[in-house]
C-alpha cells in the first residue's frame, strides 16, 4: 500500500490560509490548517473591499458567487475637502469580467464562507486550537510544534505556508525581520447599521468640520451597515471614548439624527512593513505575515489572496514532481515585487493622508486648496489608489516580449497585454466544456496555451508533452472565440499564441504558433529553461 503523502501545513486560518488550502486541493494536494484560536468566530468588517481579480481566485474555490451575492457593489467614490466635493471616481460596468470592479463585504463573512467550503473539502484538514510554538525543517520536510488543549504535538508536512498574520509566530521563529514603520495616529473603525440617505458609494472626507485636521472614510456594507473610519490622535482611548459619550457624538456627526446601531468597533494603527524574504527553505510567508500596508486602496487582503494562489500552484507543481526548486524560489521574487509596489503606492497615499513633517503638511494643504477651483490639482489628491493585480514582467518565469521600459507602471492605468500581466477575460465557448462561458474559467489547474487556429493545436500539444511534465491544455482561439471578444481583449494578431500560467498570468506571447518557441517558454515558466525532462 502506498504511503499517504505528507500534507502542506498552513499556519493561520484567515482568508489567505484557507484560500491556499482550497487551491492546493484543486491539484490533489492535502493540507492541514493550524488555527491558533480554539474556535473560528471571526468578527468585524476589517478588510471589506474585494477586487474583481481576487474574486476570480475565489471563484476557483467556489466562493466568489455567494460573496458577490451577499456583498455590496459600488461604482462611485466621492472625495471631499471639508464640505466641498472635489472629485469623483467611477468604474465602468462589468464589461468582459464576470465580477464588478469592487464588492464590499465584511471580512468575517468572507472567512465564514471559506471555512464552510473548506469543511466540505476532504483534502483540507481544519484544526482549531493549534497554536504554532516551534518548527524545524530539513531536506525531508517541516515539523511544526503546536500547543493544543491536550498538550504539545508535532505535525509533519512537506512544506509550511505561514499565513498567521501581522504578528506571525512563524516569521519570528525563522528570525526574520519586519522592516518598515508604524504611524503615530490611530484609526477608529466602526460598523454602523443605519440609513445614511444616499446610495452605496464610497465617501472620503479631508479635514471635515467634525474631524478637523484629519480624515474620515465611509464605505457601504451589506444589511444596511456602513463602515466608518476616523483618523484619530495617537493617544486615542476607545473605552474612554465610549464612556464619555464622545463615540456617539462622532457617529452623530455622520448619521445625523437617524437611529443607528453599533455592530462592531475597533481602533488600531496602520503599518508599512515587509519581510526580508518570503521564503526560507520549505517555509513560505503570505499575506500579513509577509507584508503590512495601509488599507487605503484595499491592497492588503486582495494582495494576500494573490499570494495564496501564487504559492499554491507552485507548491503543487513541486509536490507533483512537475517542477523543481527554482519554481518555488520564484514565489519570493514575484510576490515580494508585488508587495514592494503595493507599499510604494500606499506609502505615497499615507504621506498625503498623514504628512510626516511641516513641509509635507503645507504641500498637502496647498493641493487641497488648489483643488477647490483647479481641476488639474484634483489629480494630485490621493485618498487611496485602488487595488489591482501585479505584473510579473521581471520574473524569471516570464518570456520577455517588447520593451519593458515602455510598460506603464502608474497605479490605475490600463496595462498592455504582454507577458507577466494577468490575462484579460472574455466570453468563450468550449464544446467539451458546456460549463465554461468565459476565458478565465479555463485557468487554475495547469498551463493553458491559446493557439491561433484549430490546425495549430495538434503540433502544439505534442510540443507541450515533450517540454514539461505539468498538465497543459491547448485551445484554438478561432474555435472558442465565437463572439469575437477574446481577440479584442487579448490585443491579438492573426498568428499570435499565448502561454497562460495556472494563476492566469501570461507566461509568454508568441508571434506565431512555433513549437520550439512554445517549448522554451513552457520550460522557463516552470523554472527550468535548460534541458528536457526525462519523461512525459
Amino acid at each position: 500500500m502506498a504511503a499517504t503523502p505528507a500534507p502542506v501545513l498552513i499556519a493561520g486560518g484567515g482568508p489567505v490560509g484557507i484560500t491556499a488550502g482550497l487551491l492546493l486541493a484543486r491539484f490533489g494536494v492535502p493540507s492541514v490548517v493550524l488555527e491558533a484560536q480554539p474556535a473560528h468566530a471571526p468578527v468585524g468588517s476589517r478588510a471589506i473591499c474585494m477586487q474583481r481579480d481576487a474574486l476570480d481566485v475565489l471563484a476557483r474555490v467556489g466562493c466568489a458567487a455567494p460573496i458577490v451575492a451577499e456583498g455590496v457593489t459600488w461604482t462611485l467614490g466621492r472625495t471631499y475637502y471639508r464640505e466641498t466635493e472635489l472629485l469623483q471616481i467611477t468604474f465602468p460596468e462589468r464589461g468582459r469580467s464576470a465580477f464588478p470592479p469592487f464588492v464590499n463585504i465584511p471580512q468575517s463573512s468572507t472567512e465564514r464562507r471559506l471555512w464552510a467550503r473548506a469543511a466540505d473539502e476532504p483534502l483540507v484538514a481544519l484544526r482549531t486550537g493549534h497554536r504554532v510554538v516551534g518548527l524545524e525543517q530539513d531536506d525531508a520536510g517541516v515539523t511544526v510544534r503546536v500547543s493544543t488543549a491536550g498538550g504539545i504535538e508535532d505535525i509533519f508536512g512537506s512544506h509550511l505556508l505561514a499565513c498567521d498574520g501581522a504578528r506571525s509566530t512563524v516569521r519570528k521563529l525563522l528570525v526574520l525581520g519586519f522592516e518598515g514603520h508604524s504611524y503615530d495616529d490611530q484609526f477608529l473603525i466602526a460598523d454602523i447599521r443605519t440609513d445614511l440617505g444616499f446610495a452605496a458609494e464610497r465617501r472620503f472626507f479631508f479635514d471635515p468640520a467634525w474631524n478637523p485636521g484629519r480624515q474620515v472614510l465611509v464605505h457601504p456594507q451589506p444589511d444596511s451597515v456602513w463602515r466608518i473610519d476616523w483618523q484619530v490622535p495617537g493617544d486615542f482611548d476607545l473605552e474612554r471614548e465610549r464612556a464619555s459619550g464622545a463615540l456617539d457624538q462622532r457617529v452623530r456627526a455622520v448619521v445625523g439624527d437617524r437611529p443607528y446601531e453599533v455592530v462592531w468597533v475597533s481602533a488600531y494603527r496602520f503599518h508599512q512593513r515587509l519581510a526580508p524574504t518570503f521564503r526560507a527553505g520549505r517555509v513560505l510567508l503570505a499575506g500579513d505575515a509577509a507584508h503590512l500596508m495601509s488599507p487605503f486602496g484595499a491592497r492588503g487582503l486582495n494582495s494576500g489572496i494573490h499570494d495564496a494562489e501564487n504559492a499554491a500552484w507552485k507548491l503543487a507543481f513541486v509536490r507533483r514532481g512537475w517542477a523543481g526548486d527554482a519554481l518555488l524560489a520564484s514565489y519570493d521574487t514575484e510576490r515580494r515585487a508585488a508587495a514592494r509596489e503595493n507599499l510604494r503606492v500606499t506609502g505615497e497615499t499615507m504621506r498625503f493622508l498623514v504628512p510626516r513633517d511641516a513641509e509635507e503638511a503645507r504641500r498637502r494643504r496647498a493641493v487641497l486648496e488648489r483643488a477647490l477651483t483647479d481641476p488639474a490639482a484634483r489629480r494630485l489628491v490621493d485618498s487611496g489608489r485602488l487595488a489591482e493585480p501585479f505584473w510579473y514582467l521581471d520574473s524569471p518565469l516570464t518570456t520577455p516580449w517588447g520593451d519593458p521600459d515602455a510598460f506603464p507602471r502608474e497605479p490605475g492605468v490600463a496595462r498592455p497585454v504582454v507577458p507577466g500581466v494577468l490575462c484579460p477575460d472574455g466570453p468563450c465557448a468550449v464544446p467539451a466544456r458546456p460549463d465554461v462561458v468565459r476565458l478565465r474559467q479555463l485557468f487554475g489547474s495547469g498551463f493553458v496555451v491559446l493557439a491561433p487556429t484549430t490546425a495549430d493545436v495538434a503540433n502544439l500539444e505534442a510540443a507541450c508533452r515533450a517540454a514539461v511534465r505539468a498538465p497543459v491544455d491547448v485551445y484554438a482561439l478561432e474555435a472558442i472565440d465565437q463572439l469575437g471578444g477574446l481577440a479584442s481583449a487579448l490585443e491579438t494578431g492573426r498568428r499570435t499564441a499565448y502561454v497562460v500560467r495556472p494563476d492566469g498570468h501570461l507566461a509568454a506571447r508568441l508571434d506565431g504558433p512555433d513549437p520550439r518557441a512554445l517549448t522554451l517558454s513552457l520550460r522557463r515558466a516552470v523554472g527550468d529553461p535548460g534541458g528536457l525532462p526525462d519523461g512525459p
